[in-house]
């Protein structure tokens, strides 16, 4: 690494919300009506949980999946790039480019600017970063804000077997880009923090619109491992008389809010004159479901 890690303070903790008892909803029932039930359960990456449900229940995919998911990541990240990360950096909230559902022109060139591609090399990030174009402003008023080394979290990456166990690993959009060469590079420089995290999204951006996300895998019968707007969304699951016997799902929110995971050390990385910006560290994070963050008690 070429950074130096700051004085950081750990009195920030985070305070997720109870989780929802998932497997107790559809246990029981009859695997179309389960499979149907888990997207509508919750707001945010209900292609990727519908699709890996009925991966793992043996069912057929929904006609259109494929685009239904490229379409769902595509939006969630068009959202942070120009809603939610320029609302809380202060640079004013935006909305995704216009036609951006129809047209993927328009959407290469609103992030990536009369280039209308993602910088394929280290150099060519740079150069993006420093021509005001697409998305750049946003990505360096993030770099801006944190400096190297702040809000670092060092994790094994995800793999399909850690996909299915909530630990502590990085199972994160950036994990699924980490060996491109720009991303290695941010990352050497300014460690696995909120710059590095926030680029991985051109990347999976282009993705999308190049048709290059990883497909779904199923490794063993009854499992299933989707991408997602987050990172890997698994799931396991068994029937038995075409009813759900057991289910089980792992999310890239729980491997962000486990014990020793990206959060908690993002958080106790976070500079100790900086602490304003944990909000900010949450939004590029991004967990999906609630989270409270609070000053730990000392006593």
């Amino acid at each position: 690494m070429t950074y130096a890690r700051p004085l950081c303070s750990p009195r920030l903790v985070a305070r997720p919300a109870p989780a929802l008892p998932v497997a107790r909803l559809v246990v029981g029932k009859p695997v179309e009506t389960a499979a149907d039930i888990l997207p509508r359960l919750f707001n945010l990456c209900r292609a990727a949980q519908g699709a890996a449900a009925r991966l793992a229940l043996g069912l057929p995919l929904a006609e259109g999946w494929r685009e239904t998911l490229r379409h769902e990541i595509l939006r969630d990240h068009l959202m942070r790039l120009f809603l939610v990360w320029p609302a809380r950096l202060g640079m004013g909230a935006g909305a995704p480019p216009a036609g951006w559902e129809r047209d993927a022109g328009v959407v290469a060139r609103a992030v990536f600017g009369p280039a209308a591609r993602a910088p394929a090399t280290p150099e060519a990030l740079t150069a993006f970063l420093g021509s005001g174009h697409g998305a750049a402003p946003v990505l360096v008023r993030i770099g801006d804000a944190f400096g190297p080394g702040a809000a670092c979290a060092e994790l094994p990456l995800v793999t399909p077997e850690a996909a299915l166990t909530p630990g502590a690993v990085e199972n994160s959009v950036a994990a699924r880009h980490a060996g491109h060469p720009a991303l290695r590079t941010l990352a050497a420089r300014h460690g696995r923090g909120p710059l590095w995290r926030a680029a991985a999204r051109l990347y999976d951006i282009a993705a999308c619109l190049e048709g290059t996300l990883p497909a779904p895998l199923t490794p063993a019968p009854g499992v299933a491992l989707v991408p997602a707007a987050r990172g890997l969304y698994a799931v396991r699951a068994k029937a038995r008389d075409g009813r759900v016997a057991a289910f089980a799902r792992v999310t890239p929110t729980d491997h962000l809010l486990a014990p020793g995971g990206v959060l908690e050390q993002s958080l106790a990385a976070l500079p100790a004159d900086r602490t304003g910006l944990a909000p900010l560290v949450l939004d590029i994070l991004d967990p999906c479901s609630p989270v409270r963050l609070e000053e730990a008690d000392d006593a």
